[in-house]
Order: structure tokens, then sequence, then C-alpha cells
């Protein structure tokens, strides 16, 4: 009888071992594509991206991708205004995981952005797809000169090594 116990006990802590693993794997198998270098030079990527750019983020960081006027100062509630994601903001400082994460999540104090900071830019992981953001991404990444594209190719590679 003790035996029988004993031996019902390893089986449910065997297959609870399993379970997690399997869990564990499935994520990694399945993690959003956000991790991975998005490709600026995929037409069909930039195409679609620039409608979605113009639906969902224009509103906020400009037609023309140029952000708010006096994007660097803080407004009277302490947040600052929607940067540009051309080549005189600061979007091509980040890896493709971060701009990823961004977009899909809002800025996430200690994630994201320093502890304590507020935001204004929504989350948009309800409304848009995995694919459709790195559409986005594509289309303002497509509009970047060849030196802040490598350089920020360089960043995206360095944080896939770590």
């Amino acid at each position: 009888m003790t035996f029988l116990r004993i031996h019902k006990k390893w089986t449910i802590t065997a297959v609870g071992v399993v379970a997690v693993a399997g869990a564990v794997l499935l994520y990694w198998a399945n993690r959003p594509p956000g991790a991975t270098f998005i490709d600026p030079t995929n037409q069909d990527l930039v195409v679609r991206g620039k409608v979605i750019y113009a639906n969902t983020c224009a509103a906020c960081h400009g037609a023309k991708l140029q952000g708010q006027p006096n994007w660097r100062e803080r407004l009277a509630n302490g947040r600052l205004p929607a940067p540009p994601h051309d080549r005189s903001g600061h979007t091509w400082h980040h890896p493709d995981a971060v701009l990823f994460d961004l977009v899909k999540n809002g800025l996430v104090p200690g994630r994201t952005a320093p502890p304590g900071y507020q935001s204004d830019m929504p989350a948009f992981g309800s409304t848009l797809s995995d694919e459709q953001i790195i559409e986005v991404l594509a289309y303002i990444k497509s509009t970047w000169p060849p030196d802040a594209l490598r350089m920020q190719k360089e960043v995206t590679e360095q944080q896939q090594r770590r």
C-alpha cells in the first residue's frame, strides 16, 4: 500500500514537470516574432504597415513620422509628447524586440520605461496582431537613412546575443 502511494506521488510529480517543460517549450516556439530583425526592405510589410500607421499611429506621431511639437519638453501633466519616428527621434536607438514590446504593451515602467514613468502611449496588443505590429515597424524603419538603419540593426543583433 505504501509503495502505491509513493509511486502515485512520483507519477503526479513527473506529470507536473513534463507539463511545465512543455509549456516553456511551447512559449519559446510560439513567442512573438518581434524578437527577430524586422526587415524594412520587405515591401509587402512596408505597404501594409504604412496603412496601419496612418490609421493607428499618425494621430500622435504625425503623418510624416515627425512626432508632436516640442516632444522633448514635458507637458503640464509631466508626460512627454509623442516622439518622432523619423531620423530626428530616438526610435532607431532601440532594438526591434523593445520596439515591438512598446507597441504591443505600451510603455511599462521598469521594463520599457524608467520606474514610475507615465506615458500616453497606449498598448496596441488588443487591437493589432503581432504581424500588424511588425508591419508598422517595417514601415517606420523603411523611412530611416542607411546609417540609422545600420546602427539599429546592430543594436538589435547585440540584444539577441544576450
